[in-house]
């Protein structure tokens, strides 16, 4: 047993519309069959070993003092705790500018928004995500609205065996232009399922990047969820680098002609880390394009999982559809699993798939020592100069320092193991 129940659903706080919604969901999440490894979706992962029944839904989190949004240097910062706001900057000014940004239940036709992208692909964990999100987090940009500086969520989860269910909706109207900069960390073991949805209107441009830094005792079990709209651009990072077993379901969906759906993401395990990745890349509509680059590196005894699909609906002709996974393994012990799937129902497609899993090249080394550079200074060097291709693209340049130091760090205690 468990205690995600329709009563516990029911329980938390909120206007009547919500409170039926997630109560609809608990019952609907109570009659799922849970996910195990046989599904091709979970294929290689540890879903088996979860026990829902070791958490339970978390406390509010208020007790923690406000992050300090200006060591972000974002414009904005919504600054939630256990899921829900305890604390925000410059949001009237984000509001004078054309954006809405605030809780669903404070926000007009915040129950249409809620669910607009993420009913359409909903699985299990989205689906108890939508039973327990305490607060979901809105960002509205209004038609032909250009925000210079990327708007910061900042999630952090607390308290050992608690169960968070962080929720962001993000509408792009027509021809406006936004980024996005979500971050999660967490102390303790603790379940942490986030469900992102990004709904980006004709022309209209969203940046969006999520750095996982959870802690080494948290399960994460993630879905980013898009659609893309005529004429418009999406670009989806993420950078992976913490949790025990952290997994993010990516589903970009390209709805109208000349869609474009860009999906980036670098990832560092290490210790007896699994990190997991599933991309779905659907295209259903004419004249669409998405390119997909997805980088890796498994040292100690540490796992990764990537499986790709890319889909082709019969009425989407004229797509260029592409997907690459690369992974380094740097020690023996180390694992890495590659996917990539392609699934065409039209004949007028350009579509491409590549993956590689390998350790850090011989040669590569040997040219670095013979210049002097001692070797474990010149795998590092290597390592860090094979992320630089995801990096460099990434949509929210403000993040950079903090995931160099991220892979920098791991690095340096691979190097310290004996």
């Amino acid at each position: 047993m468990h205690p995600f129940t329709a009563d516990a659903a029911r329980a938390l706080p909120g206007p009547g519309w919500l409170s039926a919604r997630r109560a609809e969901a608990a019952e609907r999440f109570a009659s799922m069959a849970p996910p195990t490894p046989a599904a091709e979706e979970w294929r290689y992962s540890p879903i088996a070993d979860l026990d829902l029944g070791s958490y339970s839904v978390a406390a509010n989190g208020s007790e923690l003092p406000p992050a300090d949004p200006v060591a972000y240097g974002a414009a904005g910062v919504i600054d939630c705790v256990n899921g829900r706001i305890v604390a925000t900057r410059s949001l009237d000014s984000l509001a004078a500018a054309g954006v809405v940004v605030g809780s669903v239940a404070d926000i007009d036709g915040g129950a249409e928004l809620l669910g607009s992208v993420a009913d359409d692909a909903a699985d299990h964990f989205t689906v108890l995500n939508d039973a327990f999100a305490p607060e979901p987090v809105v960002i509205d940009v209004a038609d032909g609205v250009t925000v210079a500086e990327p708007i910061m969520v900042l999630n952090r989860t607390v308290g050992d065996g608690a169960a968070v269910f962080p929720r962001l909706v993000v509408r792009v109207g027509a021809d406006a232009d936004v980024k996005i900069y979500d971050v999660q960390h967490s102390s303790g073991p603790v379940l942490v399922a986030p469900v992102v949805e990004l709904d980006v209107g004709p022309a209209g441009r969203l940046g969006y990047l999520n750095l996982q830094g959870l802690g080494d005792g948290a399960w994460q079990l993630g879905s980013h969820l898009a659609r893309v709209d005529r004429d418009a651009t999406l670009t989806a990072a993420s950078a992976g680098m913490g949790g025990a077993y952290a997994r993010t379901r990516t589903d970009a969906r390209l709805v109208g002609r000349g869609a474009s759906g860009d999906l980036l993401s670098l990832y560092f395990g290490s210790g007896s880390q699994m990190l997991d990745f599933r991309t779905f890349q659907d295209h259903a509509a004419p004249d669409t394009t998405s390119k997909l680059l997805y980088k890796g590196a498994v040292g100690d005894s540490s796992r990764s999982i990537y499986s790709g699909l890319i889909r082709v609906r019969p009425e989407a002709r004229g797509t260029n559809a592409f997907q690459t996974n690369r992974n380094l393994k740097l020690s023996e012990d180390a694992w890495a699993e590659s996917v990539p799937n392609l699934e065409i129902e039209n004949n007028e497609v350009r579509c491409s798939h590549a993956s590689a899993v390998g350790p850090v090249d011989p040669e590569q080394v040997f040219y670095l020592e013979s210049r002097g550079v001692p070797t474990a200074a010149a795998e590092r060097l290597i390592v860090a100069g094979f992320f630089d291709e995801v990096l460099d693209a990434l949509p929210v340049a403000l993040a950079i320092p903090a995931i160099r130091r991220s892979i920098n760090d791991k690095l340096r205690r691979l190097e310290a193991r004996p």
